[in-house]
């Protein structure tokens, strides 16, 4: 019986087999399930936020209030007083603490959170990290360089952009044909009408203490998603750093495979087909989804405009 000729390994065969591997450890990772519950946990005290900041500023600026200097303004312009339809607030602790002062006289010292609605782009990055990568764009393209900065590339920049025009923080004028970003999607989220200037510092709407920390753990919870996306990264990047290591070692496919039968990794010869790394990015499900769901029957260069970011994508990914 004919001996079956050993599979053998290549710079692309290897980049393949890397990406499973990545895609077991990210979701066999207890950072994957942190990462959710720190989105979920999000989610949940933004809806209580919304009330509890509705309700906080009409204490402060009751509605009659609101409605009184809008007919001012309707009637005298911009003398009858402002009005600013806001995202923007700052909740004041009204029991005081006691600090010092510059000649360290004792006085008393009101601490404030300051409480946006909209997002910026490290924390979209981070709580749509899953469906960045399902789109083939990579979102921790900053999270990788730590606090290295010198390490910023051609790749870098390049990453940059294409999350940058995806969330609405980059040029809108692509082909793309793309109109609602999640940029503007959470800046119109949730607003309020107050009575006072665009600035928001120059207004603090003061609660108890309680109220006060309930809004501090808010901030908290948003900084938690960020938290949690920089720990998942960092988890699955030291293994995989290793992993790299190893197979750049291994010249046959059998080598790699019993590596994955040892930490349970579902690998299979079948994913070292030719073009099998191209089918792995256009394919997906996720990838396919898109390609097969469109309304409207694309255009020639529309369908060449897909491949190229579809091939730019995975070159990005080798790199």
């Amino acid at each position: 019986m004919e001996k079956q000729k050993r599979q053998t390994l290549n710079a692309d065969k290897r980049k393949v087999i890397a990406d499973i591997f990545q895609q077991h450890f990210e979701d066999n990772s207890k950072y994957k399930k942190q990462h959710s519950e720190a989105i979920e946990t999000y989610n949940d005290m933004r809806e209580q936020a919304k009330v509890k900041m509705n309700t906080l500023v009409r204490f402060h600026q009751p509605q009659e209030d609101v409605d009184t200097i809008r007919s001012m303004v309707n009637k005298y312009g911009e003398s009858g007083g402002r009005l600013y339809d806001d995202n923007c607030f700052h909740v004041q602790n009204s029991t005081p603490r006691m600090d010092t002062d510059y000649n360290d006289n004792p006085i008393e010292k009101y601490d404030d959170v300051h409480v946006e609605f909209k997002a910026n782009k490290e924390f979209l990055t981070a709580y749509y990290r899953d469906e960045l990568k399902a789109k083939g764009l990579d979102p921790d393209y900053d999270v990788r360089l730590g606090d290295d900065y010198g390490k910023r590339n051609p790749t870098y920049y390049n990453a940059e952009s294409n999350i940058d025009k995806y969330l609405g923080f980059g040029s809108r004028n692509d082909a793309s044909g793309q109109t609602s970003f999640y940029k503007d999607k959470w800046k119109e989220d949730f607003k309020l009408i107050v009575i006072g200037t665009s600035y928001c510092h120059s207004r603090m709407f003061q609660t108890n203490e309680a109220e006060y920390n309930w809004f501090k753990s808010f901030e908290v919870a948003k900084e938690n998603i960020i938290l949690a996306h920089k720990n998942l990264f960092d988890h699955v990047d030291k293994k995989m750093q290793k992993l790299k290591l190893g197979l750049k070692s291994y010249r046959y496919f059998d080598q790699a495979k019993e590596l994955a039968d040892k930490l349970g990794v579902v690998l299979n010869e079948s994913v070292l087909n030719e073009s099998s790394s191209m089918a792995l990015s256009i394919y997906s499900p996720t990838n396919l989804a898109d390609l097969l769901t469109d309304e409207v029957e694309q255009t020639r260069d529309e369908k060449i405009a897909i491949a190229k970011q579809l091939l730019q994508a995975q070159q990005n990914s080798l790199n």
